[in-house]
């Protein structure tokens, strides 16, 4: 996927701004926690734990409880890109109850409901 092509992708999915903990498991490493910055239907993005030593394109999972309920976003992908101390998630697979999470926050979050429902559509039918 060329540059211009995956920028275009990026202004498709609102990013919700969290002050949130993300767990991070990737098959490269131990689980580690990082300070998530902010989530999206496609990704996440989140500081770099201090003794990170995986890679962009490493497979993980992330896990982010929201606030102090049992309530937890889980997401399958990879580490699309590492730098200035961050780690950028890309999103390749998501469980139906995660999603209905990410949904709900998004919407309480947009204020738009149409907004979603454009932002879900792209997810499930990419380039329309």
């Amino acid at each position: 996927m060329d540059k211009e092509h995956d920028s275009e992708n990026k202004r498709h999915f609102s990013r919700i701004a969290m002050d949130s903990t993300v767990r991070l498991l990737c098959d490269s490493s131990a689980a580690q926690e990082a300070k998530l910055i902010d989530i999206s239907l496609k990704g996440a993005l989140f500081t770099q734990p201090d003794n990170w030593t995986g890679q962009t394109g490493d497979a993980c999972r992330i896990e982010v409880q929201l606030g102090s309920t049992d309530t937890i976003i889980r997401m399958e992908g990879s580490i699309a890109h590492a730098e200035k101390g961050h780690l950028g998630f890309h999103c390749e697979h998501i469980d139906l109850k995660s999603i209905s999470h990410l949904k709900r926050l998004i919407e309480l979050n947009l204020g738009d409901e149409s907004v979603l429902e454009r932002e879900l559509t792209e997810l499930v039918v990419p380039g329309n």
